[in-house]
């Protein structure tokens, strides 16, 4: 309805928001779900996966048997399939969009060099394209760092038990987004994979992922723009939302407390959640190491609500789809906030004198600066362009907006 307009201008009559909302499904899940299940075969069977973009390219590109792949501006499916396509031993070139060619793959590389791989870089050292020539395994230990992006670990852990003598990982120095490896882990032990985990080691052996049906989680990450619609609307705002779990293995349940603290309470129920308006709490301080996707949203959170933040353990927004931490300091900057950026992992934020007054927002080719910025249409018009990023990850949000009054031309 909205992907073909190049802006969209968003506004909000009475920002008193109630409804039942269906969540997308978790393209996290879904996408190392995928990987487990073209290793295990058809004995392994999925339900509710995502219909992202990112999970429908990964779909797309394991049913292919052409020698090129273009994963787009898919991260997580350009370095999961970069393993499997190693583990694989299949001969196989991985592109993308100029973005992702700009995105580095270096460490995984490296890393699968190590073990054995045979892959060459198509035009810049260390970035996609690449090309993979052939595999055998000569090592059963590689290290990699632990703090640039969690996806090169969960890439190695996901084809771990299908090489011939198993893997001993080593993660070296601080270990980011470990929520997103301990999902990696779980979802491999819901399939028969067991592993070992001691101080900086994880050691998983060679074996076969066993038959088994697994239904994927709604997306927290998904979730969290409505923490912020919820925390930025009237008082009286409540907002039902479905298919999240308590248990879940999302890092980004995070959202939970961080809404406890900017005033969105959380009560789960039979077939999700149910969030409501709350006092606020301020100033705001959180570390971001373990769940990065909610800075954008909690930035916009703080800042429309004067709540004077630090956000730190950001340094892995500087290789997502656009440099996140610019591209936050950029758009509340047009807002009136004073966005302060401390090394390559901190951001200072203070808005006393915030406003919405029609501002047009750039996202970047970012599904997560269109969603996170959107919400701020409950305070006043603004517009918004390149509206189609959002089918990445969320494909129906401007409808599920419609369905809680906002009216968008």
């Amino acid at each position: 309805m909205f992907l073909d307009k190049s802006k969209l201008a968003l506004s909000h009559s009475n920002p008193k928001l109630t409804g039942e909302i269906t969540l997308p499904s978790s393209k996290s899940e879904s996408n190392r779900a995928l990987i487990i299940q073209a290793l295990g075969g058809d004995k392994i069977q999925l339900e509710n996966l995502s219909s992202a973009r990112d999970t429908q390219t990964m779909i797309r590109l394991l049913q292919s048997d052409e020698e090129i792949l273009d994963v787009l501006d898919a991260g997580t499916t350009m370095r999961f399939l970069t393993a499997f396509c190693t583990a694989s031993n299949r001969k196989t070139i991985l592109t993308g969009t100029d973005r992702m060619k700009q995105r580095p793959i270096g460490i995984l590389v490296d890393a699968l060099r190590e073990i054995g791989a045979e892959i060459n870089y198509l035009e810049k050292e260390g970035f996609p394209p690449i090309q993979l020539e052939k595999f055998e395994q000569k090592s059963a230990k590689v290290s990699i760092r632990g703090d640039v992006s969690s996806q090169y670990i969960s890439a190695l852990l996901l084809i771990a038990p299908q090489l011939p003598n198993g893997l001993e990982l080593e993660l070296l120095g601080e270990v980011g987004s470990k929520p997103y490896i301990q999902m990696t882990l779980s979802l491999m032990e819901r399939f028969g994979v067991s592993h070992k985990w001691e101080n900086n080691l994880i050691s998983i052996e060679q074996a076969n992922y066993k038959a088994g049906d697994y239904r994927i989680e709604s997306d927290w990450s998904g979730a969290s723009y409505w923490y912020s619609l919820v925390a930025l609307g009237k008082p009286e705002s409540k907002i039902h939302l479905i298919g999240l779990r308590e248990d879940s293995l999302q890092g980004d349940k995070a959202i939970v407390a961080i809404g406890k603290m900017l005033g969105v309470s959380t009560e789960f129920v039979s077939d999700g959640v149910v969030l409501r308006q709350k006092q606020s709490e301020s100033p705001f301080e959180f570390d971001f190491t373990n769940c990065p996707d909610l800075a954008q949203t909690v930035s916009v959170i703080c800042a429309a609500k004067q709540i004077p933040a630090k956000l730190t353990g950001l340094k892995s927004l500087r290789i997502k789809e656009t440099d996140r931490i610019d591209a936050i300091k950029n758009e509340l900057e047009k807002f009136g906030a004073k966005i302060v950026v401390v090394g390559d992992d901190e951001l200072h934020i203070q808005s006393p004198g915030f406003k919405v007054e029609n501002q047009t927002i750039e996202t970047y080719e970012d599904h997560r600066m269109a969603m996170a910025f959107a919400p701020l249409a409950l305070l006043g018009k603004i517009q918004l362009k390149e509206p189609e990023v959002v089918v990445k990850s969320y494909p129906s949000y401007w409808e599920d907006l419609e369905k809680v009054g906002f009216e968008i031309l």
